[in-house]
């Protein structure tokens, strides 16, 4: 997952409280970090690991940049 600024090399939960926006494209997809009270777990790799397809991951890592690009 290539975001803008390395954004996918946070973790999660600081990405999301800076970008809350973020937030609300993963839970659109059914990625709920905003209730993971630990949050350490880097950006690029919570979307992985929701084995969500190539597709999917390709639409999220699109629907961020598009997100953080109009910023």
């Amino acid at each position: 997952m290539q975001l803008v600024n390395d954004l996918g090399n946070r973790n999660i939960k600081d990405a999301i409280e800076e970008y809350p926006e973020i937030g609300s494209i993963l839970g659109r997809y059914e990625i709920g970090c905003i209730k993971c009270s630990v949050g350490t777990c880097q950006l690029k790799d919570v979307v992985s690991v929701h084995f969500l397809g190539e597709e999917i991951e390709k639409r999220i890592e699109e629907e961020i940049n598009i997100y953080l690009q109009g910023l």
